[in-house]
């Protein structure tokens, strides 16, 4: 992974430097609450409903046991115990003081980590694939990319203040998106063209919140060294038009839609001329300087399915747990396994300090001592070994680590909606609480199959709701929360924003909604179809029958 050289400790440190004696100022009245505002949010402050918010930048997902075990610290230290992994692949602290957040932001300094651009109308933290790098069907490892990018966008005076806050994921995967790139300002796939040159593929304008987008592919192709000056054409063209009279029509995806995808992108192409050759252009040095910390653990020489794990698949529970939980790895002898953060009873995407502390420990003795976080709010131990398989599920049962619903309808995405966000309209973590509770058997979850199941509690869509096969949104109904059901989407390949049901629902309505929209799929499916294959076969009109039926 990579490692902080000189350069990055040493601006790093002024940055922490120059917001504490920043937030002195603010403390002594020095500096007004509207002048603090920007500085806070660009080191990942904000303040909620009850208490102040920090968002914890993890590039591309990426942590070592050391940087997992200071989160754990910092979280007994100056928070509640625990956090909450969101879909950017970050760690948020829901009740840190303000006054300490610089000295958090020097603990997370002392293990190569930060809070910058987590907010702010800058480039945030750029996301990707969990499986980057383990991904035997992959065109490339993007995360030395992502690396690039972090690097280049850090700190860009030119990009500072954009029009609106502005998001970039990387995938690699040819036959699937777990990064969901088409529902970003800039989405980025990795492939090659006709003659088998290296590159990428740009989709510009996509977006979820009040104005949902499936972002539009702007360019087929990008040769390799081009990436950043293409990049910042894009937002050269973005910080020229972008709206900046009115916050809701500010996203580049409205600008795009506005000029048209064709014109927008003949506006960067005409950009990109002027910068094509400039100094931003990438060497090939200069990636393979990247790269070089990207390199591979000191894998065994294994063979795939060895005599251990054969005769431990006798046990069913740990069979169907290697079936969801379990994802193939491009080293003979070796597995990817997600540990799904979503056990009944614990609000999607949280993690205790304990938790976090073992997350680590797991990383230690099966995983080389890394480990990701997930755009669906789960932790990923990249690289286990497949002898070693039943010992990591047994240890972690006990964690709440364990559970085979990965991608089930008890994944849940969610954000943490009004319990804590002053921008919800209602609760989130209640309602997925309850929709776990209702549909906790795992015989009826796996005969279900492949569900998405989004919450978000307000539009902003924090949760993904307008890309889940079947999305919830939190509505105020004359003071009251009421939920929206929608249902079709994707963020996948095929992504598509949902169709709206109908009229919402309060909230001790939602789980007997669910499980009608459920009992419909079951009496139309055939035997091959997912849920989603359902919905696209049949359309949305028998699901409102038996919804909204008398």
């Amino acid at each position: 992974m990579y490692q902080y050289d000189n350069h990055d400790l040493s601006i790093q440190q002024e940055r922490v430097n120059q917001y504490r004696e920043q937030t002195q100022r603010w403390i002594n009245g020095e500096l007004e609450e509207a002048e603090f505002l920007p500085l806070r949010l660009q080191n990942g402050l904000y303040v909620q409903r009850l208490a102040p918010m920090l968002r914890i930048a993890i590039p591309y997902g990426l942590l070592s046991s050391t940087q997992m075990r200071r989160l754990a610290r910092i979280s007994r230290d100056y928070d509640k115990g625990y956090g909450h992994f969101t879909t950017r692949q970050n760690l948020q602290l829901n009740w840190p003081a303000v006054e300490d957040s610089p000295d958090i932001l020097q603990e997370l300094l002392d293990v190569e980590m930060h809070a910058n651009q987590t907010s702010g109308n800058c480039i945030r933290n750029t996301t990707t694939d969990e499986f980057a790098g383990v991904d035997p069907n992959e065109v490339a490892d993007p995360r030395p990319y992502c690396e690039i990018i972090r690097q280049w966008s850090t700190f860009h005076p030119e990009f500072a203040y954009l029009p609106r806050k502005f998001k970039i994921a990387v995938n690699a995967s040819p036959t699937t998106d777990r990064a969901a790139v088409q529902v970003h300002d800039i989405g980025i796939e990795l492939n090659h063209d006709e003659n088998g040159a290296f590159g990428f593929r740009i989709y510009v304008g996509g977006g979820l919140g009040r104005t949902p987008v499936v972002g539009p592919m702007i360019r087929e192709f990008l040769p390799e060294e081009d990436l950043l000056t293409y990049l910042e054409a894009v937002l050269r063209v973005y910080n020229r038009y972008g709206r900046r009279d009115n916050k809701f029509k500010a996203r580049i995806k409205i600008l795009v839609k506005a000029l048209s995808p064709e014109v927008f992108a003949a506006k960067v192409e005409d950009e990109w001329q002027h910068i094509r050759d400039t100094a931003t252009k990438l060497t090939q040095a200069e990636i393979e300087r990247v790269k070089g910390y990207f390199t591979e653990p000191d894998y065994q020489t294994l063979e795939n399915n060895p005599p251990a794990l054969v005769s431990a698949r006798e046990d069913k529970a740990f069979a169907r747990w290697l079936d969801r939980n379990v994802k193939p790895h491009k080293k003979p002898g070796y597995a990817a396994v997600t540990l799904t953060v979503k056990e009944t009873g614990m609000p999607p995407g949280d993690v205790t300090d304990r938790q976090m502390d073992r997350i680590a420990d797991l990383a230690d003795e099966f995983s080389f001592g890394e480990l990701r976080v997930t755009h669906q709010q789960n932790a990923v131990l990249a690289d286990v070994r497949q002898d070693q398989l039943y010992d990591l599920w047994q240890a972690a049962k006990p964690l709440g680590f364990a559970t085979a619903n990965l991608g089930l309808l008890t994944d849940v995405i969610c954000c943490p909606g009004g319990d804590y966000c002053a921008l919800a309209n209602a609760k989130s973590i209640p309602v997925a609480e309850s929709i776990q509770r209702r549909f906790d058997d795992l015989d009826y979850l796996h005969d279900l199959g492949d569900i998405d199941l989004n919450i978000s509690g307000c539009m902003n869509a924090c949760g993904h709701h307008h890309v889940g096969h079947i999305g919830i949104l939190g509505v105020d109904k004359k003071g009251q929360e009421f939920y929206q059901i929608s249902l079709g989407g994707s963020s996948q390949r095929d992504a598509v924003i949902g169709k709206i049901l109908g009229p919402s629902f309060a909230r001790d309505q939602v789980d007997d909604i669910i499980g009608k929209i459920l009992d419909v799929y079951l009496s139309k499916r055939t035997e091959e179809e997912q849920f989603v294959d359902t919905y696209r076969r049949i359309g949305i009109e028998p699901f409102k029958e038996q919804v909204y039926a008398a």
